[in-house]
């Protein structure tokens, strides 16, 4: 209708097309997050990080045959994580999505996690059941920031040691453009760094002394020391972006590198040999817009997705967060 006024929830789900689900295990403090896009959308990735652990990201190269995606999969769980993609698969299958093979009709799931495994029990980690039950409560609509599905167990600022670790979590936001362009983002944010506010460059969470109450500063640290005392592999941020346009493989690739300007924005430092930074980029629309216009928004929104989800991550454990230190 004409006059139909939408309702926007702030996060990705703002993007026709797109749902979101979540899973955790509270004792195991681990989770993960499916992104779905059963009508299928045009997908692109770029991987900056050093240390990644991702699946189907090859399938995303430009020159390779699938075009479209039905869902990601963000998660905990290191390595182990990738399985919670196997349950975002069987849900889509369920419901008759995905390439018709002829026999059989294949989901395609990219998936990328992130280590969460020594702020809780280490041997667990998100299953392929957990996974289908993250697809199975996609929805369109509100769903909590913070220590949420793949942010349930992350941290960052580890750069000078797990120790002086503060809690990440997962963020989403979404923000409307010119002539009826979406974008939304959707990051969980593990980071071996400091995220700081983007505008006035003040740590807003990151390597903290609890004694003390002190910031240490990763990047000062790191200036002074020569090395770091994180833990290869046990760091990175991942997200998703989403836009209502029609894109190709390339562009949204594009796009993707253009929004890892926003993890340079607000994560100090980033893009180390110790994170596995990586961003997908969703197309769900039929309209076409300049990329450039695309990725400035894109930027954007996951700069404010970044901090979004390390302001509403709650305390848990030992591990502080920015709600439990401004309460202090």
């Amino acid at each position: 209708m004409e006059n139909e006024v939408l309702t926007m929830f702030g996060n990705i789900t703002d993007v026709p097309g797109v749902k979101v689900g979540h899973a955790e295990n509270k004792e195991g403090i681990t989770g993960c997050t499916a992104i779905l896009v059963e009508n299928g959308a045009v997908c692109g990735v770029d991987v900056r990080g050093s240390a990644p652990g991702t699946r189907e990201t090859d399938a995303l190269d430009p020159i390779n045959e699938i075009e479209r995606v039905h869902g990601i999969c963000l998660s905990g769980g290191s390595a182990f994580g990738l399985d919670a993609a196997t349950g975002v698969m069987h849900f889509l299958e369920d419901q008759g999505v995905g390439v018709d093979a002829g026999i059989v009709k294949i989901p395609i799931v990219p998936s990328a996690v992130l280590f969460d495994l020594f702020i809780g029990e280490s041997r667990t980690r998100p299953t392929a059941e957990m996974g289908y039950e993250a697809a199975k409560n996609a929805v369109v609509g509100d769903f909590a920031n913070g220590n949420t599905g793949a942010g349930y167990g992350a941290t960052v600022g580890k750069l000078a040691g797990p120790q002086f670790c503060m809690k990440g979590g997962l963020g989403s936001t979404s923000m409307t453009g010119q002539d009826g362009l979406v974008v939304g983002a959707i990051v969980a944010v593990n980071a071996v760094g400091d995220i700081k506010d983007p505008d006035t460059r003040e740590i807003l969470v990151g390597a903290r002394n609890a004694e003390t109450a002190q910031w240490i500063d990763s990047c000062a640290y790191l200036e002074k020391h020569g090395q770091s005392q994180a833990l290869a592999g046990t760091n990175t941020t991942i997200g998703v972006i989403a836009v209502n346009a029609k894109l190709t493989k390339a562009e949204a690739k594009k796009i993707a590198q253009l929004t890892q300007n926003a993890l340079a924005r607000t994560i100090y430092p980033v893009h180390t040999m110790l994170d596995g930074d990586t961003i997908f980029v969703l197309g769900t629309g039929d309209k076409t817009y300049p990329v450039d216009y695309i990725g400035h928004l894109a930027t954007k929104v996951m700069e404010e997705a970044i901090v979004t989800g390390v302001k509403s991550a709650d305390k848990l454990g030992n591990v502080e967060s920015y709600v439990s230190i401004q309460s202090t």
